[in-house]
């Protein structure tokens, strides 16, 4: 059960915000017989100040929601029940009773297929088996402009995976281009983003996108092929591309990651997991920041972070919240005894749980790529590998780039040829290559 409260009407968005936020209340519900929840200053809340009590006497938009999808862990999700959004007048000084009633459900987001824009919901059965019932792959396509006019053309084709929670919808945003079919997965999963690759959470998601999806597009789409497949993103996407391109180099012939979530542990953004003993708290003993002004203020913290997933998450567990910290966990974490992702670090206290770090450096790009090397290294010669991070990247993304430069930087036989580019003073998305220099480099790469 949720409630948010907040100045402006409808949904909140809990994918990206900036302080100072108003409360969100988070209980487990049980509806008894008496069908009723109750949420209030006990409740657990975001952000930890101010709480619901001290809250300014004034006007709120209040909405209720009750999470029931158990396959797409958004507060929006379709199925999921909620109440109408309300203005109320709330005085803690005065006390007050909000009632509000759950009679509607969020409908699946729909996207209208035309000639070039088309979205797929592709049942997969490496999915289906790993969770135990019907599962599907959900995809964005979009199509060159003359896909029906010219039957006999063959197009390349791009992975292009969203910024942290992008719904496959979002393609239909995107523009056609004469020369790709181009690709956006879905950026919704039990535990929030899957970041399509196999985890032990959330599935062989990898496995099916390379092999169900791409060859069931590039039949239906006359796509793709040996040196035509492409990937790429910003953020998420940014991670998403390389691992992609290294987890299964053979497969795709470039990629081009741009301010890419954290490509080493040793700086999960500012937190050295191998050897940082607390997540909240930095060696110094100070909070540790999470996102930042260009001129380095701090926006938010760690703790400030996680305690919003504690919120959304089930039990209080912030491993379940649905969110990016929950959503990393869940795709580079393993799966404890109870089927649920185990956690990194203590969701009350910060401390890091150590007995896990052997399964995350599964993901750890940095090592991974320099331990696979031998194998690796000719499998990305030729320039596959594009790296593109802002130096004053908002979440500290700069730094992981730093550390995965500096080590490819030392790979010899054959000597790591890709580009990794800092941009000084850059900030999240703010620079990198255009639309129009990847599409351009792809292009050439696939002699199309």
């Amino acid at each position: 059960m949720l409630v948010a409260v907040g100045p402006k009407s409808g949904t909140p968005d809990f994918t990206e915000y900036k302080p100072p936020v108003l409360p969100v209340l988070g209980a487990d519900a049980t509806l008894g017989a008496a069908r009723t929840a109750t949420l209030g200053d006990t409740s657990d809340a975001f952000p930890i100040t101010p709480a619901l009590n001290q809250l300014p006497a004034g006007e709120y938009t209040v909405q209720a929601i009750l999470a029931t999808n158990r396959d797409i862990n958004l507060p929006d999700a379709p199925g999921n029940y909620c109440s109408a959004v309300m203005k109320v007048k709330l005085d803690p000084a005065a006390g007050a009773v909000v009632p509000l009633t759950l009679d509607r459900t969020f409908a699946e987001p729909k996207s209208k297929d035309t000639a070039t824009h088309r979205f797929l919901s592709l049942p997969s059965k490496r999915l289906s088996d790993f969770y135990g019932r019907p599962m599907a792959y959900r995809v964005g396509v979009v199509l060159p402009p003359n896909f029906e006019k010219e039957p006999d053309k063959r197009y390349g084709l791009i992975v292009d995976v969203g910024g942290f929670g992008t719904r496959y919808t979002a393609a239909r945003q995107m523009q056609p281009d004469a020369r790709f079919v181009q690709v956006v997965p879905d950026g919704a999963g039990p535990f929030g983003d899957p970041y399509q690759v196999n985890s032990a959470n959330n599935g062989p998601c990898g496995d099916a996108l390379v092999t169900e999806v791409i060859p069931y597009l590039e039949k239906a789409f006359r796509c793709g092929g040996a040196g035509k497949r492409f990937t790429c993103g910003a953020s998420t996407g940014g991670w998403v591309s390389l691992a992609l391109q290294v987890f299964y180099p053979d497969v795709f012939n470039g990629c081009w990651s741009q301010c890419p979530d954290s490509l080493s542990f040793e700086r999960f953004e500012l937190i050295d997991i191998y050897t940082d003993r607390n997540a909240f708290v930095n060696r110094y003993g100070f909070e540790r920041p999470s996102t930042r002004t260009l001129d380095g203020d701090i926006i938010s913290t760690v703790r400030h972070e996680a305690q919003l997933d504690r919120v959304l998450g089930k039990g209080g567990r912030w491993e379940l919240g649905g969110r990016d910290w929950a959503s990393w966990n869940a795709v580079y974490g393993p799966r404890g005894t109870d089927g649920l992702p185990v956690p990194l670090w203590d969701g009350k206290t910060g401390e890091i749980n150590k007995t896990v770090l052997e399964h995350w450096k599964k993901y750890d790009l940095t090592k991974y790529v320099v331990a696979n090397w031998k194998t690796l290294g000719p499998k990305l010669a030729g320039g596959k590998v594009n790296v593109w991070v802002g130096d004053a990247d908002d979440y500290f993304l700069n730094a992981g780039v730093h550390k995965f430069k500096a080590a490819v930087g030392l790979l010899r036989e054959p000597t790591f040829d890709g580009r990794i580019l800092i941009e000084l003073r850059g900030t999240h998305r703010s620079g990198g290559w255009t639309r129009r220099e990847r599409l351009d480099a792809m292009a050439a790469r696939g002699g199309l």
